[in-house]
Formats: C-alpha cells, structure tokens, sequence
C-alpha cells in the first residue's frame, strides 16, 4: 500500500487534474485506502460506492487538487 501511496503522491499535477475531474470516485477512494488506517479504508469504500460522495468530494478534490495542496476530508 505505501508504494501505491508514493506512486500516486508523485504523479505529475495535470494528471492527478484528469484524475480527479474524470474518475475522482476510483482515484480518490484508491487514494483515501491507501492511507492504511480504518478510517481511509472506510472513507474509501465510501468514496468509490457513492462517486465521490455524490459530487461533493469530488468538487473538494477538484479544488484542492487546483490549489496543489495536500487536505482531504476524513482522511
């Protein structure tokens, strides 16, 4: 898991962008899961089940993605 965290930590930025705005429900869930914890592993389930929590995450990843930092919500 921390090799695939490190993998997607260092994509370039414009494909973390096409990502995101295109398939946020599996990248950001992969990502949240890949946190390791219970909580990253539930958030991420989450995330992949409901596309991103039916577009509200997506928007947050979008704009943190923009902005390049590194928040996320609940994991």
């Amino acid at each position: 898991m921390a090799e695939l965290r490190k993998t997607l930590d260092s994509l370039p930025w414009i494909v973390t962008l096409l990502l995101v705005i295109f398939v946020d429900g599996i990248y950001g869930g992969i990502y949240r899961i890949t946190k390791g914890d219970t909580l990253g592993i539930v958030v991420g389930i989450v995330w992949i089940v409901t596309g991103g929590v039916f577009g509200i995450g997506w928007l947050i990843d979008l704009i943190t993605v923009i902005v390049n930092k590194k928040i996320t919500v609940l994991a």
